[in-house]
């Protein structure tokens, strides 16, 4: 029995941390979450990615200003050239050009189509005969649209604001989630830091039953076969202490990796009940259907699929593109004299294009994303057939949690006071080691089944939130900050 008691000792003070304990309550860990762990910082890079593209988006229908130019290009070269008779003739070129262009681009959302306001000045040193030409274009005006029948622009403006939208929702249910994956850390810690206590006790009462088993067989009141019972029950005691510490560590390692702690050494508080609040299948839905991505993703699905087929039918048969330019123009060697007389410069082009014979190409292709519709609309119904069912069977759920929160505290209660009287009644010598050993087992099992209740109340009600986007508790929509990237 010596070994044992110093094996317990040993037990008891490897525990004992020289730092200071950090207390945290849920609360405390789902709000450092939010702002420490890997899950929000993986968030924030996916929330920077829409954030740019939607200011990419908007951007795209501000006027653009831009400068291309080409740097000084020498050329001597022999290039084959069609002179006024229409025949074939070559000539040296020895020459250098410098190019500039000043442009304003607007796209036009009402018709797809691009406006630019334009300036140019070009220059060329002939070096055969050492002379200079410049020419100029002070302003011209050029208007070009890929197609009459097909406007991309005005489908960007459906579907982009969507999938901004989609995205801050998805940034808020994930911080939902981040709420989730917390409890399940915190509450993984909790048991285990219970169970480590309960095997602590246990094996500080094994030993203190063995001291007075040992006794009582000095007396010749019990048999060796109990005092054996008993003292295997020390040594079992001890192995769980040792198991559920390795249990305690990791669990604490993860929780701590997770909030970006310092220490380790955490101590938590069991939650506790929230306060009493009614949640109707109704309201479920409806804050469901006003707050959640899926509304929106659904909604952008089926545009997607509709964009798909418009840009088919806009473009498979008659292909018409559309390019207007008008402006003035001036040549010559003396660049001051460029800017008088001007010489008018239009010029409209309309491109049409008809598929004579592509034996069915065009007919199969609009098929094809006509199916692809009718595939996208069948799938989305699905979706919010689900969408619906998860939300109402979880409603119901929740409804009942409370009450098997209520019946796993009173079981926990019972089998506590009962363990303490079963105890009393084996030191006094009127039960056997196995009616107690059932006692403490059950005790045991009752601490864990209320904590794995607690937990499932927990989650249910952070699951509750994520599936709504609504805090029932202060009856409003959960919201974040927008988060502005510089």
């Amino acid at each position: 029995m010596k070994k044992i008691s110093i094996i317990l000792c040993a037990l008891l003070s490897s525990v004992t941390f020289c730092q200071e304990q950090k207390f945290i309550t849920l609360e405390e860990a789902i709000t450092i979450a939010q702002e420490k762990s890997p899950d929000y910082k993986t968030l924030l890079n996916q929330n920077q990615a829409s954030y740019w593209r939607f200011r990419n988006y908007k951007a795209s229908f501000l006027p653009q200003l831009r400068l291309d130019a080409t740097l000084p290009s020498y050329s001597n070269s022999i290039n084959r050239l069609t002179n006024d008779s229409g025949e074939d003739i070559f000539v040296q070129t020895n020459q250098s050009r410098l190019e500039g262009v000043v442009s304003l681009n607007q796209n036009i959302a009402f018709t797809g189509g691009t406006l630019s306001f334009s300036s140019q000045v070009e220059r060329v040193d002939l070096f055969a005969n050492d002379a200079t030409r410049f020419a100029v274009v002070p302003f011209s005006i050029n208007y070009r649209q890929n197609s009459l029948f097909y406007n991309e622009f005005k489908w960007d403006k459906k579907i982009e604001p969507l999938i901004y939208e989609e995205a801050k929702r998805d940034f808020i249910e994930r911080m939902e989630q981040i709420s989730l994956n917390t409890s399940r850390r915190y509450f993984a810690l909790l048991k285990d830091q219970m169970q480590t206590k309960i095997a602590r006790s246990n094996l500080s009462n094994q030993d203190t039953l063995f001291k007075i088993a040992k006794g009582r067989f000095k007396m010749g009141k019990i048999a060796e076969n109990d005092l054996l019972q008993i003292e295997l029950s020390v040594l079992n005691s001890i192995n769980n202490v040792t198991t559920n510490e390795i249990s305690l560590k990791r669990s604490s390692q993860n929780l701590a990796r997770y909030l970006a702690l310092e220490t380790e050494n955490i101590r938590l508080d069991v939650p506790k009940e929230l306060t009493t609040f009614t949640v109707t299948v109704e309201k479920a839905l409806e804050e469901a259907n006003s707050n959640r991505k899926a509304v929106i993703e659904f909604r952008r699905k089926r545009l997607e699929a509709e964009r798909e087929v418009a840009e088919v039918k806009g473009n498979n048969r008659l292909q018409v593109r559309l390019n207007a330019n008008f402006g003035v123009s001036q040549q010559g060697a003396v660049f001051n004299d460029l800017f008088q007389d001007y010489n008018q410069q239009q010029r409209v082009t309309l491109s049409v294009g008809i598929p004579l014979l592509d034996w069915g190409v065009s007919k199969s292709r609009r098929k094809l994303v006509e199916a692809n519709k009718d595939l996208v609309n069948t799938n989305v119904e699905q979706d919010e057939q689900e969408f619906e069912q998860e939300i109402y069977l979880h409603v119901l759920n929740w409804q009942n949690q409370r009450n098997f929160l209520k019946t796993a505290k009173k079981a926990q209660e019972i089998a506590t006071k009962r363990y303490e009287i079963t105890k009393k009644r084996f030191i006094l010598g009127k039960i056997t080691i196995t009616d107690l050993n059932i006692a403490l087992q059950e005790k045991d099992n009752s601490v864990l089944r209320y904590l794995n209740s607690l937990e499932k109340f927990w989650i249910d009600y952070y699951t509750l939130r994520r599936l709504t986007l609504y805090d029932f508790i202060k009856n409003k929509k959960i919201e974040v900050k927008d988060i502005v990237y510089n």
